[in-house]
């Protein structure tokens, strides 16, 4: 798989603004960007935030070739079966661009707690799982009845979505059953909350999901930042990775993103 370039970014902060991140979106695409992702909160400390779900609606309608998506939503958190229906929505709005990221969601800023949501991790894998049968089935349109431990859905037979839409799995672990999630899945997005993923781990996380899947890799390699540059991109890539998300975070100044996204993927020494 060629080495494919993202923005990737939490829509709260200086990024609270939905207008602000389709304007970011547009120059990205301009830019040479292959794709902007948007992190799903619902509470953080850096207000003002707004929904990643109608953002990437409004960012769907306003670009026309880099992939979107969500990096990552929590399904835990939500509905199985209404993320299926907004992923199948946003497929279709942006003619099979969509990429639905998911992860098991942190309950750092209280997004489980402060909304009497189940926090403990072990329910919330179990929840994950299940919601990933429930969202696959509602997209196949096959006939579907499924009585789980948390979830329980009917469903007569349908239309199937007409875009296949990507799922990645999101997750900061590289347990046993996390790599098993990632390989019924087409992508993997390891991002250690403790330190920098390096090729080594990455190769050995390759290994063990046994398949060819995209792997995405966060962090700042652009050309572009006030800083000297010091990720090893080529070791990443020549590891595995497929996509590399240039992270712009909401500490940082809003005049200093955009001149990160207006720089394009600034790392030609990289694409071999």
């Amino acid at each position: 798989m060629s080495l494919r370039y993202g923005v990737y970014l939490p829509p709260f902060g200086p990024f609270g603004d939905p207008s602000v991140l389709v304007d970011l979106a547009v120059r990205a695409e301009k830019a040479g960007w292959d794709g902007v992702f948007l992190w799903d909160h619902v509470v953080t400390d850096a207000m003002p935030i707004v929904d990643p779900w109608t953002t990437l609606g409004a960012i769907a309608q306003a670009t026309q070739r880099i992939q979107l998506g969500t990096m990552v939503t929590p399904l835990p958190r939500r509905r199985p079966w209404i993320v299926a229906r907004h992923a199948g929505t946003l497929s279709r709005l942006s003619g099979g661009r969509f990429v639905l990221g998911t992860g098991l969601g942190s309950d750092e800023s209280g997004d489980f707690s402060r909304f009497g949501e189940p926090s403990d991790p072990r329910i919330r894998s179990a929840m994950y799982d299940e919601g990933l049968d429930v969202v696959r089935a509602v997209w196949s349109g096959e006939a579907y009845d499924h009585n789980g431990p948390y979830y329980q859905v009917r469903l007569e037979q349908t239309v199937p979505e007409p875009h296949r839409i990507p799922v990645w799995v999101g997750c900061s672990t590289t347990k046993p059953h996390v790599l098993r999630r990632a390989a019924s899945c087409d992508g993997i997005f390891p991002n250690p909350t403790d330190h920098r993923l390096t090729p080594e781990e990455l190769s050995g996380i390759l290994a063990s999901v046994g398949r060819k899947i995209d792997v995405a890799v966060a962090g700042n390699a652009s050309l572009a930042w006030e800083e000297p540059i010091d990720v090893d991109v080529t070791g990443l890539r020549q590891a595995g990775m497929t996509w590399w998300m240039e992270s712009l975070i909401h500490f940082d100044p809003l005049e200093l993103s955009m001149k990160i996204v207006d720089a394009g993927p600034a790392l030609a020494e990289y694409r071999k």
